[in-house]
C-alpha cells in the first residue's frame, strides 16, 4: 500500500440546525436544539477493492475533527451545553459500507470528545450505500450515558447532490436539551 497519508479531500460541508419552540401547541422548557453537520469528501477507494483500510482510519480522526468544529460553530451555545450525540455516513455508490466504518469507528470520536470534555459513551451510528439525496438518520444518545433516556433521539439528513459515486456523506449530530416535553425520566 502506498504508505503516504491520505489528505482530506472536502467538496462541501453543510450543516442544518433545528431548534423546537413549541411542541403539540405548548411551549418548550430550555433549549431544545439539533445540528447535523455533514461533510461531502471524495472516496479514494472509490470502484476498487482495498484490503487494508488503515489510512482511511487515520482519515477519521481529521474528519471527526473537522466535523466538531463546523458543528460547535453552527450550534450557537457554549459546548458544554452539548448534552448528546451521534454520527452517519452514506457512502457513494462506487465505495463500500466498509469504507465508513473505517472512518466512523477507530479514530473519529477522539476529537469529539476532547472538544466536549466528555463523552465515555459510544457514538452511536447508521451507515448505508445510496446516492444523492440519500437522507439519512444519525441516532443520538447522552455523551456520558446512552441509557439518559431523554437524549434518545435522532435527526435526519440529505443533500441534494451527495453523495456522488466515487463520494462518501459523513455527518456528525449533536443536541442540547434533549428531546421537546421529554417526561418518561432515565
Amino acid at each position: 500500500m502506498n504508505s503516504s497519508p491520505l489528505q482530506l479531500d472536502i467538496r462541501k460541508v453543510v450543516s442544518m440546525v433545528e431548534t423546537t419552540r413549541t411542541e403539540i401547541g405548548r411551549p418548550v422548557d430550555g433549549l431544545r436544539r439539533k445540528v447535523a453537520t455533514g461533510v461531502v469528501m471524495r472516496n479514494p477507494y472509490a470502484g476498487a477493492y482495498v484490503e487494508d483500510l488503515d489510512a482511511l482510519v487515520e482519515l477519521g480522526a481529521a474528519l471527526g475533527q473537522t466535523l466538531i468544529d463546523e458543528a460547535i460553530t453552527v450550534l450557537g451555545c457554549p459546548v458544554e451545553e452539548v448534552q448528546g450525540y451521534g454520527k452517519a455516513a452514506v457512502v457513494g455508490t462506487n465505495g463500500e459500507i466498509e469504507h465508513a466504518a473505517a472512518l466512523i469507528h477507530p479514530k473519529f470520536g477522539a476529537p469529539i470528545r476532547a472538544v466536549l470534555g466528555r463523552g465515555p459513551a459510544i457514538i452511536p451510528s447508521t451507515k448505508l450505500l445510496g446516492g444523492p439525496g440519500t437522507r439519512i438518520v444519525a441516532p443520538i444518545t447522552n455523551c456520558s450515558d446512552i441509557w439518559v433516556f431523554d437524549d434518545m433521539d435522532a435527526i435526519a439528513f440529505s443533500i441534494d447532490d451527495a453523495p456522488r459515486p466515487d463520494e462518501i456523506l459523513v455527518v456528525l449530530a449533536l443536541s442540547v436539551g434533549g428531546r421537546p416535553l421529554h417526561r418518561i425520566g432515565k
